[in-house]
């Protein structure tokens, strides 16, 4: 018979938990996870590698799992995925393979991304699963951006026997992976595991590198490289525009997460990065970053962590699985509220002016639109503010390339299939295309874009 419900994975106790940042989930055994891939239908039509974005073997990995051979099916996962761990831990499955399983139509879908967890973690203790590298084909391919549409396009095509160099910006790989996912949800030392594999197939990463200043998209073209992937994301902090978001104490969540996961404030004074954090932190938005940002406040000594998000908790886009958490870490949720203006008393932030919304009709993104409700005005106090409401594409590369078509908001504008953009030798993928999306889309992006690339380079033979 059938397991109706999927095998539940260990986690720390929410009340533990808030006073650390080690990782939330504590991932499967052997046996919980061989007991969850028993629960695989094996179906014959596959719907859950079409729901996959990088088109993973789903039914064969987990085939693996089932039989105990686990060092197949890591390798199953690597064939079409180069970040296995990244993926396992945050990747939206409830809205990709997991939302397609069959088994999801009478019961809960098989928990298809705890176990690609499961295998990375395996891998990890048992030792790497080399990737096989085709004949060098002479080729170079500069990458602009170490985060996951860069590393998955650099894995392609390295596979491919292509030379591969990455251009980071920072000084570390991983882009958002680094800079933005919390230690709890995404250890940055898997993060590191998952790029030092890259680089033992003989990819190139170099760090401090910003593309526009020191070498432009034409320079490589001209000088060393054949092709160029642009995946340098979605990295400039959306504000809201109201009185007062420009005092001290006021966080964009961009800076407020780099300064806790990529600069390691949390461990201050032992790294050399302070981040004030008062008694009561409002942190606007209802996407995942929000819920980074609230949880992580509650980590770095918050007593009270609000979000505030002006439409109703149906439209929140973030995962219900960090929703879930969030509130289980006691993270309030005030929503069909919108802040109007921040308010300071004598150089310290005082209270929060918000306004209550409801909800009209659905919006181009198809969830229901927010419509102030007249003279509901009321305060909230408060001592810091995170502002979570999305990015933009930072302007250097694209404005420093010449004949690179781009949209209205400043994305670069690329096939969807492909990733070529107006320029010959040139494409791009992840959220400089798209704006700002998931991990795991943006791995998409760099798949095609690299089988593309390859294309494109037997055509100059």
């Amino acid at each position: 018979m059938i397991q109706k419900h999927e095998t539940p994975m260990r986690q720390q106790d929410p009340k533990v938990r808030i006073g650390n940042f080690g990782e939330v989930p504590l991932g499967y055994a052997e046996e919980e996870a061989v007991r969850e891939a028993e629960r695989c239908l094996q179906c014959p039509n596959a719907p859950c590698v079409e729901g996959c974005p990088v088109r993973i073997d789903v039914p064969l990995f987990i085939k693996h799992i089932k039989n105990r051979c686990f060092a197949e099916a890591i390798a199953t996962i690597k064939e079409e995925n180069s970040l296995p761990a990244v993926c396992g831990r945050v990747c939206p499955q409830e809205n990709q393979c997991q939302g397609v399983c069959t088994l999801g139509e009478r019961f809960e879908p098989v928990a298809i991304g705890k176990l690609e967890r499961f295998c990375a973690d395996w891998e990890a203790e048992h030792g790497c699963i080399s990737t096989e590298i085709q004949t060098d084909t002479g080729y170079r391919i500069a990458i602009i951006g170490a985060g996951p549409a860069g590393l998955t396009a650099a894995g392609e095509l390295r596979k491919l026997g292509h030379d591969v160099t990455i251009f980071e910006l920072l000084h570390v790989a991983g882009g958002v992976l680094m800079y933005g996912i919390p230690e709890f949800r995404l250890p940055k030392e898997i993060v590191k595991r998952e790029i030092s594999a890259l680089e033992r197939t003989g990819i190139k990463i170099k760090v401090n590198k910003v593309i526009g200043q020191i070498y432009t998209v034409d320079d490589f073209l001209v000088r060393d490289y054949d092709a160029v992937f642009i995946g340098t994301g979605a990295g400039l902090p959306r504000f809201l525009g109201i009185p007062g978001e420009n005092l001290n104490g006021v966080y964009s969540a961009n800076e407020f997460l780099t300064r806790t996961n990529l600069m390691r404030a949390f461990r201050f004074p032992e790294y050399d990065t302070p981040i004030k954090v008062g008694r009561r932190t409002i942190t606007v938005g209802g996407g995942n970053v929000a819920m980074d940002s609230a949880r992580t406040a509650l980590r770095l000594g918050a007593k009270e962590s609000i979000i505030v998000y002006r439409r109703s908790e149906q439209e929140l886009p973030a995962r219900r699985e960090e929703v879930e958490h969030a509130k289980e870490e006691g993270i309030e949720f005030r929503l069909l509220t919108n802040p109007t203006r921040i308010i300071s008393e004598n150089g310290y932030l005082k209270e929060m002016e918000c306004i209550r919304m409801k909800l009209g009709e659905p919006d181009e993104s198809g969830r229901r639109r927010p419509i102030p409700t007249p003279d509901s005005e009321f305060t909230i106090e408060m001592d810091t503010v995170v502002v979570a409401i999305g990015n933009n594409p930072h302007p250097l590369v694209p404005r420093t390339t010449k004949g690179l078509d781009l949209n209205r908001w400043g994305n670069i504008v690329a096939d969807s299939k492909t990733g070529q953009t107006s320029k010959e030798g040139v494409f791009a993928g992840g959220d400089i295309v798209t704006g700002a999306a998931t991990v795991i889309e943006a791995m998409g992006a760099g798949k095609r874009a690299a089988v593309a690339i390859d294309r494109y380079l037997k055509t100059k033979r």
